[in-house]
C-alpha cells in the first residue's frame, strides 16, 4: 500500500473528492472508448448501414448538443445539484446502452432504434457535460487546474489505449452488441463514484431575466472564449465528418479488421497519453495559450494519411497508426490547455451557461458535418471526402491568429462575480 500511495500524484492524493470524481471519469471513458468503435460496427457488420445511415448514426448522438445545450445550462445553473444530475445522467445512459445487446439478442435492434438510443445518450450527455465545470472547480484549488486537467486529459487517452484494443477484441471475439454492454456498466461505476463525491458547488443562479442567453453573450464579449470557441467549432467540425466516414473506410476499403481497427484507435490514445504529459512542460515553456494554438495544428493535418494509404499490406495499418498517434497528441494538447484557461477565466455563476452555449456551437457543429461528410461521400466518394475533411481541419488557426491566446502565458483572471455578462474583453 505504501508502493502505491507513493506512486499515486499527489494531487489525488490531496483532494479525495477529485481522487473519486477522478476515477469514475476514468472507467466512464473506457467504456466510451469500447462504445466509439463498438457503435459504428454495430451499425456496419451487424445492419450493414450504408455512407449516409452511418452519417445519421452519428449525427443522432450529436444533435442534442444543439438543440438542448442552451436550456440546458440555464438549468443546471438556476436548479443547481450539479453532481446529482450527473449521476441521473450516468444511470439513464447505461441503462439506454443496455438496450442495444438486448435488442440484438431478441433480434429487434435496428438502425431507426440506434438512433434513437443515441439521440437520448445525446441528450443526457449535454446535462451531463453543463454540469461537469462547475463541479471541477469544485473540487479543485486554481492553482490545481493544470494538473488537474491533465490528469483528467491524460485519463481520456489512456482510455483510448485499452478501449479501442478492448472494444475491437470483444467485437472480433463476441459481436458488437456485447461490447456495448460494458460501456453500460462502466456509466453506473461511474455513477456510483460521483454518489461519493462531496464538494462545495457554486451557488445557484437566482436571477430569472435573460437567465438561457447569458452564456451567449458572456462568450461573444471575452475575446479568448469567443477565438476558442470558433477555432474549436472549426476542428469539431471537419474531425466529427471525418469520424462518420472513418470506420466505413477503414473495414471496406482498407480491409483493416475491427482487432486492428482497435489497435489503430489505440495508437491515437498513445498519442494522447504523450500529449497529456507534455502539455505542462509545453504550457511553461511558450505559454499555456500557444500551447492551445500547436495543438490545433498538431491535431488534425496527420489524419491526411488516412485517406492517403497505399502501398504493401503492411504500410496501411502502419500509416493509420501513425495518423492516429499524431491526432491524439494534438487533441490531448488543446484540450488540456484550453480546459484549464476556461476554469481560470469563467466565473462560477456562469459555468453551466457558458458550458451550454459553448456546446450548442462546439458541439452542435459535430452533426452538421458528419451529415455533410454523408451527403458529400455520396457524391464525391469516401476518400475524397476523407481527404477534404482532414486538410479542412487546420483553418481552425485562422481564429487563432488575432486571438489574444498567441500571447497568453499564464492563466488568466475570471471575471468578477458581480459584473454583468458583457464586458469580459478585459482580461483578453
Amino acid at each position: 500500500m505504501k508502493v502505491l500511495s507513493r506512486l499515486t500524484p499527489a494531487l489525488l492524493r490531496a483532494h479525495p473528492g477529485f481522487r473519486r470524481f477522478w476515477v469514475g471519469q476514468t472507467v466512464s471513458l473506457i467504456g466510451d472508448q469500447i462504445s466509439l468503435i463498438a457503435l459504428p460496427l454495430v451499425a456496419v457488420l451487424s445492419l450493414d448501414a450504408s455512407a449516409a445511415e452511418m452519417g445519421y448514426l452519428t449525427a443522432a448522438a450529436l444533435v442534442p448538443s444543439l438543440l438542448f445545450s442552451l436550456h440546458a445550462g440555464a438549468l443546471v445553473d438556476r436548479r443547481g445539484r450539479r453532481r446529482q444530475t450527473m449521476i441521473a445522467a450516468d444511470l439513464g445512459r447505461g441503462l439506454l446502452l443496455a438496450l442495444v445487446p438486448l435488442g440484438a439478442a431478441l433480434g429487434v435492434l435496428s438502425m431507426p432504434a440506434l438512433y434513437v438510443i443515441a439521440f437520448l445518450t445525446g441528450t443526457l450527455g449535454v446535462l451531463f457535460m453543463v454540469s461537469y465545470n462547475a463541479l471541477f472547480v469544485a473540487l479543485v484549488p486554481r492553482n490545481d487546474y493544470v494538473g488537474a486537467m491533465s490528469l483528467l486529459s491524460g485519463s481520456r487517452a489512456l482510455s483510448g489505449v485499452v478501449g479501442p484494443s478492448i472494444g475491437g477484441l470483444l467485437v472480433q471475439a463476441l459481436t458488437a452488441p456485447v461490447a456495448i454492454a460494458v460501456d453500460a456498466v462502466s456509466y453506473l461505476v461511474s455513477a456510483a463514484f460521483l454518489h461519493r463525491v462531496e464538494a462545495v458547488e457554486p451557488a445557484r443562479e437566482e436571477a430569472r431575466r435573460g437567465l438561457v442567453l447569458g452564456g451567449a453573450r458572456f462568450i461573444a464579449s471575452h475575446s479568448i472564449v469567443r477565438s476558442a470557441l470558433l477555432a474549436t467549432a472549426t476542428l469539431n467540425f471537419f474531425d466529427y465528418g471525418f469520424l462518420a466516414l472513418f470506420f466505413l473506410y477503414a473495414t471496406r476499403t482498407l480491409g483493416i479488421s475491427p482487432g486492428t481497427l482497435g489497435l489503430v484507435l489505440g495508437a491515437g490514445a498513445v498519442g494522447g497519453v504523450v500529449g497529456s504529459l507534455v502539455t505542462g512542460r509545453v504550457a511553461r515553456r511558450i505559454g499555456v495559450g500557444p500551447a492551445f494554438v500547436v495543438g490545433c495544428v498538431v491535431f488534425p493535418l496527420p489524419l491526411l494519411l488516412v485517406p492517403l494509404a497505399a502501398g504493401p499490406q503492411w504500410a496501411v495499418p502502419l500509416a493509420l497508426l501513425a495518423a492516429e498517434f499524431g491526432s491524439g497528441l494534438g487533441v490531448m494538447m488543446l484540450d488540456s490547455s484550453i480546459g484549464s484557461i476556461f476554469a481560470a477565466v469563467i466565473p462560477d455563476r456562469f459555468r453551466s451557461r457558458v458550458s451550454g452555449a459553448y456546446m450548442v456551437v462546439n458541439y452542435g457543429v459535430r452533426p452538421l458535418g458528419a451529415l455533410a461528410a454523408g451527403a458529400l461521400a455520396t457524391a464525391v466518394g469516401t476518400r475524397e471526402t476523407l481527404l477534404i475533411a482532414a486538410a479542412g481541419g487546420s483553418l481552425a488557426v485562422v481564429w487563432l491568429l488575432r486571438s489574444p491566446l498567441l500571447r497568453l502565458r499564464d492563466l488568466p483572471e475570471a471575471e468578477a462575480e458581480d459584473e454583468p455578462e458583457a464586458g469580459a474583453e478585459a482580461v483578453a
